[in-house]
């Protein structure tokens, strides 16, 4: 008699109205299981064959299973993959009692949690996996959907070990990055470098009392010594010409790192030598990710120093040159536009087509064509890439006439932009009334322009997003098959699944950093070039575009 959990390709996970860990095969077969026998049971499946694990969300099911040290090679996210499915295919029925929308921490630790909603009830998962499979076959184009599902839900799966394993960081460095930048602490807390800052803008502006942080004090204190401005932001003081003005800047500048980054910040997001940041996948509209805590995607680069690798091992970074333009070309299949990017850099390559005359312009009208720039050196490059690019430029004109057009774009694997928002719409319905003003039109043709210039970019950002999450989920499995070192050598505080081998530590949009064993350097280099080769040959087959790595090894991030 066959056995149902040695043949079932998907198993899935939820929980019974008594709030037990249920496991279900195809064919109605169904086991209820302990929840301290869950993470064996799960690793028990894992050895026998290879399994695609259905849950209601990685991020609240999955870390429960790393703490016990099991991890799994492939899941379904049924919140990521409802959220791709409701944009992507309107009307196909994913409609439910429950909120698949909701994120993940309100509901942790659901799985067990009788007073939360209840999304991870077996049958609501079941239900939900039922209705994605029937959005998946109306799609217009299911095949690229797939990947897309598989993909975001190996994003996630990377996102919950990147937090377990955490990124090793050098509390005492980022201290001394502190005292060294912002001063040693003084009274009230203020760093003695920004309370000597601020003393020099009272000064300059005459208002011994002037609170610097009170954007309200600080306007009307410099309108009173005659600065004619109408904003505090740092783009529109640095065009002024006063004493008070430099260190005005430079504490505001001081006042970012002791906020984002300061001794708060290293108190509350490092212990025991590791930084775990809670990412969000698919936490913005075109599917890059988001951070719920901790701000990893936003750490400033002086702060790169104190990423810092444990004794015999090495932090191994990679990042991709010119990844959004690459992914335009290979998308519109602008085959001269794949011939100046590859094996050299893109910016180089346009000048080498003879579209652009330098470097620093190819650099400035490429990121104008892909966020709608209109003005200015973009304004006036932009027309050369349309002459030298027809094929890629049309692409990002194309998508930005149809958001102008109040229209919804998708990306390569058919991630789909939001419709017109309540507001948008109220604009446009205003200017075609038969009352309708100069300035309601002129008003809606800003706001379908603002859309279009949405649009224009969401196609391209949002591929790369795809692009980047093939390339992780790649990379985690190739790193895996790495032999594990010997335990006298582990990194102890990455935990019992990641001390003794390379793991993924950090992601940022297009870099990934690798925490490595000193001796596997080399492969991990390698296994990073090869996956990125791969996600593009996954993506856009043998069409001849290449994406290109900076891959350093050092001791620390800053090398």
């Amino acid at each position: 008699m066959s056995d149902p959990w040695r043949e079932a390709p998907r198993i899935a996970i939820g929980r019974s109205s008594e709030g037990r860990i249920v496991a279900a095969a195809p064919g109605g077969v169904s086991r209820t299981i302990a929840a301290a026998e869950f993470p064996a049971w799960v690793a028990a499946r894992e050895a026998e064959r290879p399994v695609r694990w259905v849950w209601a969300s990685t991020a609240e099911t999955y870390p429960q299973l790393l703490a016990a040290g099991v991890r799994v090679e492939r899941c379904h996210d049924l919140r990521l993959c409802h959220a791709i499915l409701t944009n992507a295919v309107p009307g196909a029925g994913l409609d439910s009692d429950v909120d698949w929308t909701a994120p993940d921490e309100e509901h942790a630790p659901a799985l067990f949690d009788l007073d939360r909603p209840r999304r991870n009830d077996l049958g609501e998962v079941l239900r939900e996996l039922e209705r994605q499979d029937a959005a998946l076959g109306a799609a217009a184009d299911p095949g690229p959907m797939r990947l897309l599902r598989a993909a975001e839900s190996a994003g996630a799966l990377v996102a919950a070990e990147a937090r377990t394993a955490g990124v090793p960081w050098d509390g005492a460095h980022h201290e001394g990055i502190l005292d060294d930048v912002l001063g040693a602490r003084g009274p009230g807390g203020v760093p003695a470098n920004m309370a000597r800052l601020a003393r020099e803008v009272r000064a300059a502006l005459e208002d011994p009392l002037l609170s610097l942080d009170s954007h309200t004090q600080l306007l009307r204190s410099l309108r009173a010594a005659g600065l004619q401005v109408s904003s505090t932001s740092k783009w529109e003081l640095q065009e002024v010409d006063h004493p008070a003005i430099m260190p005005l800047l430079e504490y505001k500048r001081l006042a970012r790192l002791l906020t984002a980054n300061g001794w708060a910040w290293l108190d509350t997001w490092v212990h025991g030598g590791r930084f775990r940041p809670v990412y969000v996948p698919g936490g913005v509209v075109t599917g890059r990710w988001a951070a719920a805590g901790g701000g990893a995607l936003q750490i400033p680069r002086q702060l790169r120093g104190a990423l810092r690798a444990d004794p015999g091992w090495v932090i191994v970074d990679a990042d991709v040159a010119q990844l959004e333009p690459r992914v335009l070309a290979a998308m519109a299949r602008d085959e001269r536009m794949a011939k100046a990017a590859y094996g050299r850099d893109l910016y180089d390559g346009v000048v080498a087509s003879g579209a652009i005359p330098t470097r620093a312009e190819a650099k400035v009208a490429m990121l104008g064509a892909m966020y709608g720039a209109t003005t200015g050196d973009s304004g006036r490059l932009v027309p050369r890439l349309r002459r030298a690019f027809p094929r890629a430029m049309g692409l990002v004109d194309g998508a930005a006439k149809t958001g102008e057009d109040g229209g919804s774009v998708s990306t390569w694997l058919g991630r789909t932009s939001p419709a017109l928002d309540d507001a948008a719409r109220r604009i446009q319905s205003r200017a075609l009334a038969a009352d309708a003003t100069a300035a309601d039109e002129q008003r809606a043709q800003r706001s379908a322009r603002d859309h279009g210039r949405f649009t224009r970019n969401f196609v391209v950002q949002g591929t790369a997003a795809e692009w980047a999450l093939a390339w992780l989920a790649d990379l985690r499995l190739r790193l895996a098959r790495l032999p594990a070192i010997d335990p006298r050598s582990a990194a102890h505080a990455s935990g019992p699944l990641f001390g003794r081998r390379a793991h993924i530590a950090f992601f940022l949009h297009d870099e990934v950093i690798v925490h490595a064993p000193e001796e596997q350097a080399e492969m991990v280099a390698t296994a990073l070039k090869e996956s990125a080769a791969a996600a593009g040959r996954l993506l856009f087959g043998s069409f001849p575009i290449d994406f290109p790595l900076d891959v350093t090894t050092g001791n620390s991030a800053a090398e």
